[in-house]
């Protein structure tokens, strides 16, 4: 499919895009492939920490291997959480919990969305000339501010005993709602909890900007750590509309509209946009044998 999107491109110029190859170039290739996976590892610890509040035990190369099977499922469906599903069946499995497998996925999504806007305003303030770059600054502004009240609606009705509680054993789409009520319980009697999950999804965004500021580097594309602070959140809160297949489309023309301003031309934040779902599927890959092979259930193992 990206070989065909390539040929449609009637001024593409594939030469011009390519960086001239060094051992530097290569050095931030394979470093941001390495970031990529250690992500990845970081994004199985959150999901575990958030299982453990919900009595779900399994070892850490359990939900690696299961976060890596949804990566790997999640690259043909529509959005980027296209996975998420067959996270909540091989958790399902393991634990032999339905319910806390489908509301751990809930929650470690909800807590990556909470520091992603976050992230945002945070590089906005740290480099306050993003604030004047027209239609970028209005996106970057109206998408994080967006996610927070998106966010402020959710927590507000899953803390809710009217509403949350009364969803929480729903078998419906409103079971996202009870999902969040079930975690939020939990959360509560740990509170200490909170601040581990959301440290550690600190520190898997801060990797991905990282890796992806590699990438940067590797086409010579030199904007600074700190635009792609302020940006690429931007870019994966875009990418999770599902409307294209792994978010192909949107993050490259997310990318455009944000770094253009910047003085980037547009083919090569469609190449940055690329190179890092590269850098992404090349670590999905990984997840392969663990789809195929499947999850065994713990407890009839033992």
């Amino acid at each position: 499919m990206l070989a065909y999107l390539l040929s449609r491109f009637t001024s593409f110029n594939l030469s011009a895009l390519l960086p001239q190859w060094h051992a530097s170039t290569l050095a931030w290739l394979l470093s941001g492939l390495a970031l990529t996976g250690f992500a990845i590892v970081l994004a199985a610890a959150r999901w575990q920490r958030v299982a453990a509040v919900l009595q779900l035990r399994a070892r850490l190369s359990t939900f690696v291997s299961h976060h890596l099977a949804g990566m790997f499922v999640g690259n043909v469906l529509p959005s980027t959480i296209g996975g998420d599903v067959l996270r909540v069946t091989r958790l399902s499995a393991t634990t032999g919990d339905s319910p806390g497998s489908f509301a751990s996925v809930v929650l470690e999504r909800v807590s990556g969305w909470v520091v992603l806007p976050l992230l945002t305003l945070v590089g906005l303030a740290i480099h306050p000339s993003l604030l004047h770059l027209g239609t970028a600054t209005r996106v970057a502004l109206f998408l994080s501010l967006g996610a927070l009240g998106v966010l402020a609606v959710l927590v507000t009705a899953g803390v809710s005993p009217q509403v949350g509680g009364r969803l929480a054993h729903n078998e419906g789409w409103l079971r996202f709602i009870g999902a969040v009520h079930l975690g939020m319980e939990r959360f509560r009697r740990q509170p200490g909890a909170v601040f581990t999950v959301l440290g550690v999804s600190l520190a898997y965004q801060l990797t991905l900007v990282v890796a992806a500021w590699m990438a940067g580097h590797a086409l010579g594309i030199n904007v600074g750590i700190t635009v792609l602070l302020a940006f690429m959140p931007v870019v994966a809160m875009a990418q999770v509309l599902p409307i294209s297949i792994s978010g192909l489309g949107l993050r490259e023309g997310a990318l455009v509209l944000l770094l253009h301003p910047l003085g980037v031309s547009s083919g090569h934040a469609i190449a940055l946009g690329l190179l890092v779902y590269g850098f992404n599927l090349a670590v999905s890959l990984l997840g392969a044998p663990a789809f195929a092979v499947g999850s065994r259930p713990v407890r009839a193992a033992a």
